[in-house]
């Protein structure tokens, strides 16, 4: 922690703080898989993150180590200040409650023998809160935007896919969390539901003042609900900035690459070419120096030779590049002219 972060007052100090996070899974025969190669970010209060990367770059990971729920090989995790990290079961079951997950797949998630205001309960029964809770489940119900009477009694089989994650997002919110992990929470929903549900997380976010991690492969989900995006590749944050920067002013070419892939609404406007070619490397075995490099359309030499590090560019956009820069920067660099702008410097 730095010197600075130390000395600010519990409620001025982020409330989540993640650094040098390491997660590896052993395989038979001795195999590693890198998961996450030392992650470093913060969560401030009232705040939605996100990070997007495709599927298996660790994303899930972050989010199980945050909770606990797969302890990191190494680094820190502190909320509120107060290290996770080697913490005893005791006090990690006092925490739970502040900070909870929703899953992918919401009808798996739900226990399919108990009914919608015992799957809310649940975690008041398990936290030992004073009887009765059926009046505060009533009201988390209507917060997501479910009749607790025509809901109440009701089992996850006889609910949509939308309501089964309203119902848990309510089981989530009955203990009112500091701490909201989304992991991939709208992806298994159709379209129309998915917006319904992005929606109303926003609206619980301002009207509650939950802080959120909100993990997903798609870019264009996460512009509609975060204030900051960490772009990640292969275990490691390749780059780091508030949403307008993402979008209006990407830096690593990953980024350009995933923004790219994005579908356009309008038929009349021609599909970009795809920067990214070739598949991503194994975490078993990752590329020396820079892991995007395999796939890097900018790679030269010195990819290969030095991992670049997560770096400032301008007051919060953060970019693990050597050669950093818009696209129309490619030619520049393939040439060798490669000028201030491109590099970053």
């Amino acid at each position: 922690m730095s010197a600075d972060v130390a000395s600010l007052e519990p409620e001025a100090r982020p409330l989540l703080e993640v650094e040098h996070l390491v997660v590896e899974h052993h395989l038979p025969g001795g195999a590693r898989v890198h998961a996450v190669s030392d992650v470093s970010l913060t969560l401030q209060r009232g705040e939605t993150l996100g990070l997007v990367g495709e599927s298996g770059c660790g994303k899930s990971s972050i989010a199980r180590s945050i909770l606990m729920l797969r302890p990191p090989n190494s680094g820190s995790v502190r909320l509120n200040g107060e290290e996770l990290v080697g913490i005893g079961p005791a006090r990690l079951r006092e925490l739970r409650s502040q900070m909870l997950i929703i899953f992918q797949d919401p009808i798996s998630s739900l226990n399919p023998r108990r009914t919608v205001r015992s799957i809310v309960a649940e975690g008041l029964v398990i936290q030992g809160r004073p009887l009765p809770h059926k009046e505060l489940v009533d009201q988390t119900l209507r917060d997501v935007g479910l009749d607790p009477d025509a809901v109440g009694g009701r089992r996850p089989h006889e609910l949509s896919g939308g309501q089964c994650q309203r119902v848990a997002i309510a089981r989530a919110l009955v203990l009112q969390p500091a701490l909201l992990v989304c992991d991939e929470a709208v992806s298994a929903l159709d379209v129309s539901v998915r917006a319904q549900i992005l929606n109303l997380l926003e609206d619980l976010r301002e009207r509650l003042g939950l802080t959120l991690l909100f993990i997903s492969h798609d870019l264009a989900v996460v512009n509609a609900v975060s204030d900051r995006v960490a772009i990640m590749y292969l275990g490691k944050i390749c780059e780091l900035a508030p949403v307008d920067a993402i979008y209006g002013d990407p830096q690593h070419p990953y980024t350009h690459g995933l923004l790219e892939a994005i579908p356009q609404p309008d038929p009349d406007i021609p599909l970009a070419p795809l920067e990214l070619v070739g598949e991503t490397a194994s975490p078993i075995d990752p590329p020396s120096g820079c892991r995007f490099r395999t796939r890097c359309p900018r790679a030269e030499a010195l990819c290969a030779a030095d991992e670049p590090l997560l770096r400032p560019l301008t007051d919060g956009h953060y970019v693990a590049c050597h050669f950093p820069g818009p696209t129309h920067s490619f030619s520049m660099i393939q040439t060798g002219t490669t000028g201030d702008d491109s590099t970053g410097a």
